[in-house]
Protein backbone atom coordinates (compact mmCIF):
# COMPACT_ATOMS: atom_id res chain seq x y z
CA UNK A 1 0.00 0.00 0.00
CA UNK A 2 1.98 3.66 -0.62
CA UNK A 3 2.68 5.37 1.89
CA UNK A 4 0.36 8.71 2.60
CA UNK A 5 2.27 11.92 1.78
CA UNK A 6 2.88 14.70 3.66
CA UNK A 7 4.78 17.91 4.35
CA UNK A 8 7.42 18.79 7.61
CA UNK A 9 5.42 20.75 10.36
CA UNK A 10 5.37 24.37 10.09
CA UNK A 11 5.93 24.37 6.42
CA UNK A 12 2.68 24.80 3.83
CA UNK A 13 1.58 23.94 0.02
CA UNK A 14 0.07 27.25 -1.45
CA UNK A 15 -2.60 27.47 -3.82
CA UNK A 16 -3.22 29.69 -6.46
CA UNK A 17 -5.86 31.73 -4.62
CA UNK A 18 -3.14 31.67 -1.72
CA UNK A 19 -0.36 32.53 -4.11
CA UNK A 20 -2.65 35.44 -6.00
CA UNK A 21 -3.12 37.10 -2.36
CA UNK A 22 0.44 36.57 -1.31
CA UNK A 23 1.70 38.48 -4.30
CA UNK A 24 -0.68 41.22 -3.81
CA UNK A 25 0.87 42.03 -0.27
CA UNK A 26 4.41 41.40 -1.85
CA UNK A 27 3.61 43.77 -4.61
CA UNK A 28 2.50 46.61 -2.46
CA UNK A 29 5.17 46.24 -0.34
CA UNK A 30 7.96 45.97 -3.19
CA UNK A 31 6.21 49.29 -4.38
CA UNK A 32 7.06 51.30 -1.43
CA UNK A 33 10.05 49.78 -1.34
CA UNK A 34 11.28 51.61 -4.74
CA UNK A 35 9.63 54.73 -3.54
CA UNK A 36 11.94 55.03 -0.68
CA UNK A 37 14.89 54.44 -2.53
CA UNK A 38 15.50 51.06 -1.61
CA UNK A 39 17.22 48.67 -4.36
CA UNK A 40 16.96 44.77 -4.13
CA UNK A 41 19.55 41.92 -3.67
CA UNK A 42 18.78 38.18 -3.12
CA UNK A 43 21.90 35.84 -0.96
CA UNK A 44 21.86 31.86 -0.91
CA UNK A 45 19.24 30.13 1.20
CA UNK A 46 21.96 28.68 3.23
CA UNK A 47 25.31 30.38 4.85
CA UNK A 48 28.96 28.13 6.45
CA UNK A 49 27.26 27.86 10.16
CA UNK A 50 30.18 30.02 11.38
CA UNK A 51 28.17 33.36 9.26
CA UNK A 52 24.82 32.75 11.39
CA UNK A 53 25.76 30.91 14.81
CA UNK A 54 26.24 33.76 17.52
CA UNK A 55 24.71 36.39 15.92
CA UNK A 56 21.22 35.76 17.19
CA UNK A 57 21.74 35.04 20.87
CA UNK A 58 21.51 31.72 23.02
CA UNK A 59 17.70 31.31 22.21
CA UNK A 60 18.15 32.21 18.53
CA UNK A 61 21.42 29.67 18.13
CA UNK A 62 19.11 26.90 18.61
CA UNK A 63 16.46 27.37 16.80
CA UNK A 64 18.92 27.37 13.44
CA UNK A 65 18.47 24.38 11.30
CA UNK A 66 21.91 22.94 10.62
CA UNK A 67 22.88 21.41 7.10
CA UNK A 68 24.46 17.64 7.55
CA UNK A 69 27.67 17.46 5.58
CA UNK A 70 27.38 15.64 2.62
CA UNK A 71 29.00 12.12 2.46
CA UNK A 72 30.79 9.83 5.68
CA UNK A 73 29.75 13.09 8.00
CA UNK A 74 30.73 10.74 10.88
CA UNK A 75 34.02 9.94 9.83
CA UNK A 76 35.79 12.87 11.20
CA UNK A 77 34.19 12.34 14.87
CA UNK A 78 36.47 10.23 16.87
CA UNK A 79 34.98 7.68 19.40
CA UNK A 80 35.48 9.99 22.72
CA UNK A 81 33.32 12.99 21.18
CA UNK A 82 30.80 10.06 19.84
CA UNK A 83 30.54 8.84 23.21
CA UNK A 84 29.75 12.07 25.47
CA UNK A 85 26.79 12.94 23.37
CA UNK A 86 27.38 16.34 23.20
CA UNK A 87 25.36 17.61 20.43
CA UNK A 88 26.53 20.97 20.16
CA UNK A 89 30.19 20.24 19.60
CA UNK A 90 29.48 16.86 17.32
CA UNK A 91 27.26 19.36 15.41
CA UNK A 92 30.36 22.07 14.40
CA UNK A 93 32.09 18.60 13.05
CA UNK A 94 28.93 17.00 11.05
CA UNK A 95 27.71 20.58 9.83
CA UNK A 96 29.09 23.23 8.01
CA UNK A 97 26.34 24.63 6.49
CA UNK A 98 22.83 26.24 7.77
CA UNK A 99 20.06 27.54 6.48
CA UNK A 100 19.64 31.57 6.64
CA UNK A 101 17.52 32.21 9.98
CA UNK A 102 16.75 35.74 9.14
CA UNK A 103 18.42 38.15 6.23
CA UNK A 104 19.23 40.59 8.09
CA UNK A 105 22.95 38.68 9.31
CA UNK A 106 23.48 37.75 5.42
CA UNK A 107 23.17 40.97 4.73
CA UNK A 108 25.64 41.66 6.63
CA UNK A 109 28.13 39.28 5.27
CA UNK A 110 27.06 40.66 1.80
CA UNK A 111 28.38 44.38 2.43
CA UNK A 112 31.49 43.43 3.49
CA UNK A 113 32.53 41.03 0.86
CA UNK A 114 30.85 43.68 -1.34
CA UNK A 115 32.16 47.06 -0.04
CA UNK A 116 34.50 48.14 -3.12
CA UNK A 117 30.88 48.00 -5.24
CA UNK A 118 28.69 49.50 -2.99
CA UNK A 119 27.86 53.15 -2.60
CA UNK A 120 26.96 54.30 0.70
CA UNK A 121 24.64 54.69 2.18
CA UNK A 122 23.20 51.87 0.94
CA UNK A 123 19.98 51.20 1.26
CA UNK A 124 18.58 47.70 -0.12
CA UNK A 125 15.28 45.56 0.54
CA UNK A 126 15.28 41.36 0.27
CA UNK A 127 12.57 39.37 -0.29
CA UNK A 128 13.09 35.48 0.58
CA UNK A 129 12.37 32.68 2.41
CA UNK A 130 14.10 32.04 5.61
CA UNK A 131 14.30 28.99 8.26
CA UNK A 132 13.96 28.81 12.15
CA UNK A 133 13.10 24.93 14.05
CA UNK A 134 10.55 26.75 16.00
CA UNK A 135 7.39 25.40 17.63
CA UNK A 136 4.61 25.84 14.74
CA UNK A 137 1.14 27.97 15.83
CA UNK A 138 -1.10 30.51 14.11
CA UNK A 139 0.95 32.65 12.33
CA UNK A 140 4.26 30.94 13.15
CA UNK A 141 5.91 28.40 10.97
CA UNK A 142 9.02 26.85 10.62
CA UNK A 143 9.51 28.16 6.73
CA UNK A 144 7.88 31.57 5.61
CA UNK A 145 9.43 34.70 3.69
CA UNK A 146 10.61 37.87 5.01
CA UNK A 147 10.51 41.25 3.74
CA UNK A 148 12.90 43.35 4.77
CA UNK A 149 14.59 46.97 3.94
CA UNK A 150 17.79 48.31 5.41
CA UNK A 151 20.05 51.35 5.27
CA UNK A 152 23.97 50.94 5.91
CA UNK A 153 26.66 53.67 5.88
CA UNK A 154 24.56 56.19 8.32
CA UNK A 155 23.99 56.99 11.91
CA UNK A 156 21.35 59.52 11.02
CA UNK A 157 18.24 59.29 12.96
CA UNK A 158 16.26 60.59 9.75
CA UNK A 159 16.51 56.66 8.59
CA UNK A 160 14.65 55.60 11.66
CA UNK A 161 11.82 58.69 10.89
CA UNK A 162 11.75 56.98 7.19
CA UNK A 163 11.05 53.48 8.52
CA UNK A 164 8.27 54.59 10.43
CA UNK A 165 7.15 55.92 7.78
CA UNK A 166 7.41 53.54 5.23
CA UNK A 167 5.38 50.97 7.40
CA UNK A 168 2.73 53.71 8.08
CA UNK A 169 2.81 54.00 4.03
CA UNK A 170 2.68 49.90 3.38
CA UNK A 171 -0.38 49.35 6.02
CA UNK A 172 -2.42 52.48 4.29
CA UNK A 173 -2.48 51.17 0.86
CA UNK A 174 -2.79 47.60 2.22
CA UNK A 175 -6.22 49.09 3.62
CA UNK A 176 -5.07 48.02 7.29
CA UNK A 177 -6.35 50.37 10.23
CA UNK A 178 -5.30 50.77 13.83
CA UNK A 179 -1.87 49.16 13.33
CA UNK A 180 0.77 50.20 15.97
CA UNK A 181 4.09 50.83 15.37
CA UNK A 182 5.83 50.07 19.03
CA UNK A 183 9.42 51.65 19.50
CA UNK A 184 12.30 51.66 22.26
CA UNK A 185 16.34 51.98 22.82
CA UNK A 186 18.73 49.71 23.51
CA UNK A 187 20.56 52.54 25.12
CA UNK A 188 17.20 52.81 27.86
CA UNK A 189 17.53 49.58 28.11
CA UNK A 190 21.30 49.61 29.01
CA UNK A 191 20.64 52.36 31.10
CA UNK A 192 17.95 51.00 33.16
CA UNK A 193 20.37 47.75 33.76
CA UNK A 194 22.69 50.15 34.75
CA UNK A 195 20.95 52.16 37.55
CA UNK A 196 19.30 48.82 38.92
CA UNK A 197 22.98 47.19 39.29
CA UNK A 198 22.40 44.69 36.53
CA UNK A 199 24.79 45.61 33.69
CA UNK A 200 26.15 41.86 33.86
CA UNK A 201 22.99 40.75 33.32
CA UNK A 202 21.82 42.63 30.48
CA UNK A 203 20.82 40.52 27.69
CA UNK A 204 19.03 38.37 30.29
CA UNK A 205 17.36 41.46 31.43
CA UNK A 206 15.92 42.58 27.82
CA UNK A 207 15.23 38.60 27.08
CA UNK A 208 12.91 38.61 30.47
CA UNK A 209 11.81 41.84 30.24
CA UNK A 210 10.56 41.27 26.26
CA UNK A 211 8.51 38.37 27.43
CA UNK A 212 6.20 40.55 29.71
CA UNK A 213 2.97 40.97 27.30
CA UNK A 214 3.33 36.43 26.82
CA UNK A 215 4.17 35.67 30.24
CA UNK A 216 3.01 38.40 32.29
CA UNK A 217 4.72 40.60 35.38
CA UNK A 218 5.14 37.87 37.96
CA UNK A 219 6.50 35.40 35.03
CA UNK A 220 9.46 38.17 34.18
CA UNK A 221 10.03 38.62 37.96
CA UNK A 222 10.39 34.87 38.17
CA UNK A 223 13.07 34.31 34.96
CA UNK A 224 14.75 37.64 36.23
CA UNK A 225 14.93 35.91 39.51
CA UNK A 226 16.19 32.66 38.09
CA UNK A 227 19.16 34.42 35.81
CA UNK A 228 20.68 35.90 38.90
CA UNK A 229 18.84 39.27 38.93
CA UNK A 230 18.54 40.72 42.56
CA UNK A 231 14.60 41.38 44.05
CA UNK A 232 16.02 44.89 44.98
CA UNK A 233 16.67 45.58 41.34
CA UNK A 234 13.65 44.16 40.19
CA UNK A 235 12.10 46.18 42.46
CA UNK A 236 13.35 49.18 41.08
CA UNK A 237 12.26 48.40 37.68
CA UNK A 238 8.47 47.66 38.46
CA UNK A 239 7.12 50.75 37.34
CA UNK A 240 8.19 49.24 33.92
CA UNK A 241 5.33 46.81 34.31
CA UNK A 242 2.41 49.87 33.86
CA UNK A 243 4.42 52.64 32.02
CA UNK A 244 1.25 53.82 31.01
CA UNK A 245 0.74 57.86 29.01
CA UNK A 246 1.11 59.05 25.67
CA UNK A 247 5.08 59.58 24.32
CA UNK A 248 5.66 62.41 25.65
CA UNK A 249 4.80 61.53 29.25
CA UNK A 250 6.98 58.15 28.94
CA UNK A 251 9.71 60.25 27.88
CA UNK A 252 9.19 62.46 31.11
CA UNK A 253 8.91 59.28 33.29
CA UNK A 254 11.96 57.82 32.09
CA UNK A 255 14.22 60.66 32.13
CA UNK A 256 13.54 60.80 36.19
CA UNK A 257 14.50 56.88 35.84
CA UNK A 258 17.44 57.46 34.19
CA UNK A 259 18.97 60.83 35.15
CA UNK A 260 21.76 58.93 36.03
CA UNK A 261 22.60 56.99 33.25
CA UNK A 262 24.44 58.89 30.44
CA UNK A 263 24.24 55.90 27.96
CA UNK A 264 20.58 56.21 29.32
CA UNK A 265 19.83 59.70 28.41
CA UNK A 266 21.25 59.43 24.89
CA UNK A 267 18.67 56.61 24.09
CA UNK A 268 16.29 59.27 25.56
CA UNK A 269 17.42 62.01 22.81
CA UNK A 270 17.38 59.60 20.07
CA UNK A 271 13.76 58.48 20.66
CA UNK A 272 12.90 62.24 21.42
CA UNK A 273 14.01 63.29 18.01
CA UNK A 274 12.11 60.50 16.19
CA UNK A 275 8.79 61.02 17.65
CA UNK A 276 8.94 64.94 17.59
CA UNK A 277 9.67 64.74 13.64
CA UNK A 278 7.12 61.95 13.29
CA UNK A 279 4.63 64.19 15.28
CA UNK A 280 5.83 67.12 12.87
CA UNK A 281 5.31 65.02 9.59
CA UNK A 282 2.59 63.11 11.10
CA UNK A 283 1.63 59.61 9.47
CA UNK A 284 -1.00 58.56 7.25
CA UNK A 285 -2.74 55.46 9.23
CA UNK A 286 -0.25 53.73 11.55
CA UNK A 287 0.04 55.29 15.59
CA UNK A 288 3.54 55.62 17.09
CA UNK A 289 4.06 54.49 20.96
CA UNK A 290 6.97 54.09 23.13
CA UNK A 291 7.04 50.93 24.80
CA UNK A 292 9.59 50.49 27.49
CA UNK A 293 9.51 46.72 27.55
CA UNK A 294 10.15 46.13 24.22
CA UNK A 295 13.62 44.74 24.00
CA UNK A 296 13.63 42.01 20.77
CA UNK A 297 15.73 39.23 22.00
CA UNK A 298 18.59 39.75 19.12
CA UNK A 299 21.87 41.00 20.59
CA UNK A 300 22.85 42.90 17.69
CA UNK A 301 20.65 45.84 17.93
CA UNK A 302 21.89 48.98 19.73
CA UNK A 303 19.55 51.71 19.33
CA UNK A 304 16.11 52.27 18.17
CA UNK A 305 14.19 49.11 17.80
CA UNK A 306 10.88 48.31 16.17
CA UNK A 307 7.87 45.95 16.83
CA UNK A 308 4.74 46.25 15.02
CA UNK A 309 1.56 45.25 16.91
CA UNK A 310 -1.67 43.81 14.73
CA UNK A 311 -4.98 45.97 14.99
CA UNK A 312 -6.37 45.25 18.99
CA UNK A 313 -9.45 43.18 17.38
CA UNK A 314 -7.11 40.81 15.80
CA UNK A 315 -5.70 38.13 17.83
CA UNK A 316 -1.95 38.22 16.05
CA UNK A 317 1.59 38.74 17.27
CA UNK A 318 3.55 41.25 15.60
CA UNK A 319 3.49 41.63 11.76
CA UNK A 320 6.88 43.56 11.99
CA UNK A 321 10.01 44.94 13.55
CA UNK A 322 13.80 45.89 13.27
CA UNK A 323 15.95 48.65 14.97
CA UNK A 324 19.50 49.92 14.55
CA UNK A 325 22.66 48.11 14.89
CA UNK A 326 25.59 50.41 15.07
CA UNK A 327 28.24 47.45 14.18
CA UNK A 328 26.62 44.52 12.82
CA UNK A 329 29.17 44.55 10.09
CA UNK A 330 31.88 44.29 12.26
CA UNK A 331 31.45 40.75 13.38
CA UNK A 332 33.03 40.34 9.95
CA UNK A 333 35.83 42.69 10.26
CA UNK A 334 33.74 45.65 8.70
CA UNK A 335 34.18 48.32 11.74
CA UNK A 336 32.49 51.63 12.10
CA UNK A 337 29.68 50.75 9.58
CA UNK A 338 26.09 51.48 10.98
CA UNK A 339 22.78 50.58 10.00
CA UNK A 340 18.72 50.27 10.40
CA UNK A 341 16.52 48.17 9.46
CA UNK A 342 12.86 46.69 9.49
CA UNK A 343 11.18 43.56 8.62
CA UNK A 344 7.70 42.75 7.10
CA UNK A 345 5.74 39.36 8.62
CA UNK A 346 4.22 38.66 5.76
CA UNK A 347 2.54 35.47 6.42
CA UNK A 348 1.11 37.06 9.67
CA UNK A 349 -0.18 40.00 7.16
CA UNK A 350 -1.42 37.98 5.39
CA UNK A 351 -3.68 36.37 8.21
CA UNK A 352 -4.70 39.66 9.48
CA UNK A 353 -5.90 40.83 5.95
CA UNK A 354 -7.83 37.38 5.34
CA UNK A 355 -9.71 37.60 9.17
CA UNK A 356 -10.97 41.30 8.29
CA UNK A 357 -11.61 40.48 4.57
CA UNK A 358 -9.15 43.57 3.12
CA UNK A 359 -8.06 41.35 -0.05
CA UNK A 360 -9.98 43.13 -3.30
CA UNK A 361 -12.16 40.89 -4.77
CA UNK A 362 -10.47 41.01 -8.10
CA UNK A 363 -6.95 39.69 -6.52
CA UNK A 364 -7.01 36.73 -7.75
CA UNK A 365 -6.51 37.71 -11.24
CA UNK A 366 -7.70 34.62 -12.90
CA UNK A 367 -8.56 34.00 -16.57
CA UNK A 368 -10.82 36.19 -17.85
CA UNK A 369 -12.10 34.95 -21.17
CA UNK A 370 -12.04 30.84 -21.78
CA UNK A 371 -12.98 30.10 -25.64
CA UNK A 372 -15.19 27.10 -25.64
CA UNK A 373 -13.77 23.58 -27.78
CA UNK A 374 -16.23 22.64 -30.43
CA UNK A 375 -13.64 20.67 -32.24
CA UNK A 376 -10.47 20.27 -34.19
CA UNK A 377 -11.78 23.25 -37.31
CA UNK A 378 -13.57 25.50 -34.43
CA UNK A 379 -10.59 24.93 -31.55
CA UNK A 380 -7.92 26.17 -34.54
CA UNK A 381 -10.39 29.32 -34.88
CA UNK A 382 -10.64 30.28 -31.32
CA UNK A 383 -6.97 29.76 -31.03
CA UNK A 384 -6.61 32.28 -33.24
CA UNK A 385 -8.68 34.31 -30.83
CA UNK A 386 -6.97 33.74 -27.81
CA UNK A 387 -3.58 34.63 -29.27
CA UNK A 388 -5.30 38.18 -30.43
CA UNK A 389 -7.16 38.32 -26.52
CA UNK A 390 -3.75 37.86 -25.09
CA UNK A 391 -2.09 40.34 -27.33
CA UNK A 392 -4.41 42.82 -25.65
CA UNK A 393 -3.48 42.10 -23.03
CA UNK A 394 -6.79 40.17 -22.28
CA UNK A 395 -5.95 36.87 -19.68
CA UNK A 396 -7.47 34.02 -22.23
CA UNK A 397 -7.36 30.08 -22.71
CA UNK A 398 -8.60 27.46 -25.04
CA UNK A 399 -10.48 24.65 -23.33
CA UNK A 400 -8.03 21.40 -24.65
CA UNK A 401 -10.58 18.46 -25.10
CA UNK A 402 -13.68 18.73 -27.62
CA UNK A 403 -15.80 17.84 -24.31
CA UNK A 404 -19.32 18.57 -23.71
CA UNK A 405 -20.86 22.18 -23.76
CA UNK A 406 -22.11 21.08 -20.07
CA UNK A 407 -18.93 19.81 -18.68
CA UNK A 408 -16.74 23.70 -20.25
CA UNK A 409 -19.49 25.89 -18.68
CA UNK A 410 -18.76 23.80 -15.23
CA UNK A 411 -15.15 24.20 -15.92
CA UNK A 412 -15.50 27.88 -16.60
CA UNK A 413 -17.92 29.04 -13.43
CA UNK A 414 -16.06 26.39 -11.00
CA UNK A 415 -12.94 28.67 -11.83
CA UNK A 416 -14.97 31.54 -11.68
CA UNK A 417 -14.33 32.65 -15.79
CA UNK A 418 -16.29 35.86 -16.40
CA UNK A 419 -16.57 35.75 -20.35
CA UNK A 420 -17.05 32.34 -22.87
CA UNK A 421 -16.09 33.23 -26.08
CA UNK A 422 -17.85 30.75 -28.91
CA UNK A 423 -16.83 29.95 -32.33
CA UNK A 424 -19.04 26.98 -34.07
CA UNK A 425 -19.01 26.50 -37.75
CA UNK A 426 -21.56 29.45 -38.07
CA UNK A 427 -19.25 31.76 -36.85
CA UNK A 428 -16.54 30.91 -38.76
CA UNK A 429 -18.69 31.70 -41.97
CA UNK A 430 -19.73 34.95 -40.74
CA UNK A 431 -16.16 35.97 -39.60
CA UNK A 432 -17.77 36.26 -36.05
CA UNK A 433 -17.94 35.18 -32.04
CA UNK A 434 -20.69 34.44 -29.24
CA UNK A 435 -19.22 36.55 -26.08
CA UNK A 436 -21.54 35.13 -22.76
CA UNK A 437 -21.65 36.76 -19.38
CA UNK A 438 -21.44 33.81 -16.86
CA UNK A 439 -22.82 36.67 -14.00
CA UNK A 440 -25.99 36.78 -15.94
CA UNK A 441 -26.37 34.86 -18.62
CA UNK A 442 -26.43 37.27 -21.22
CA UNK A 443 -24.69 36.48 -24.50
CA UNK A 444 -23.84 39.02 -28.02
CA UNK A 445 -22.74 38.10 -31.41
CA UNK A 446 -19.61 40.42 -32.95
CA UNK A 447 -17.51 40.58 -35.48
CA UNK A 448 -14.09 39.35 -35.26
CA UNK A 449 -12.62 42.49 -36.61
CA UNK A 450 -14.08 44.88 -33.62
CA UNK A 451 -12.41 42.30 -30.95
CA UNK A 452 -10.71 45.33 -29.78
CA UNK A 453 -13.25 47.65 -29.77
CA UNK A 454 -15.86 44.97 -27.62
CA UNK A 455 -12.97 44.55 -25.16
CA UNK A 456 -11.80 48.29 -24.37
CA UNK A 457 -8.67 47.88 -26.18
Amino acid sequence: MAQKPGIPKGTRDFSPAEIAKRTYIFDIIKKQFKLFGFQPIETPSFENSETLMGKYGEEGDRLIFKILNSGDYLSKISDEMYDSKDSTKIATHISEKALRYDLTVPFARYVVMHQNDITFPFKRYQIQPVWRADRPQKGRFREFFQCDADVVGSQSLWQEVEFIQLYDAVFKELGLQGVTVKMNNRKILSGLAEVIGAQDKLIDFTVALDKLDKIGAEGVKNEMLSKGISEEAIEKVQPLFSFTGDNSEKLGKLKLMLADSSIGMQGIQELEFIVSAIDTLGLLQASLEIDVTLARGLNYYTGAIFEVAAPKNVAMGSIGGGGRYDDLTGIFGLKDVSGVGISFGLDRIYLVLEELGLFPENVNENIEVLCINFGEVEAMASMKMVTSLRALGIRAELYPDTAKMKKQMSYADRKGIPMVLMIGENEINENTFVLKKMIDGSQNTYEISDLSKVFGK
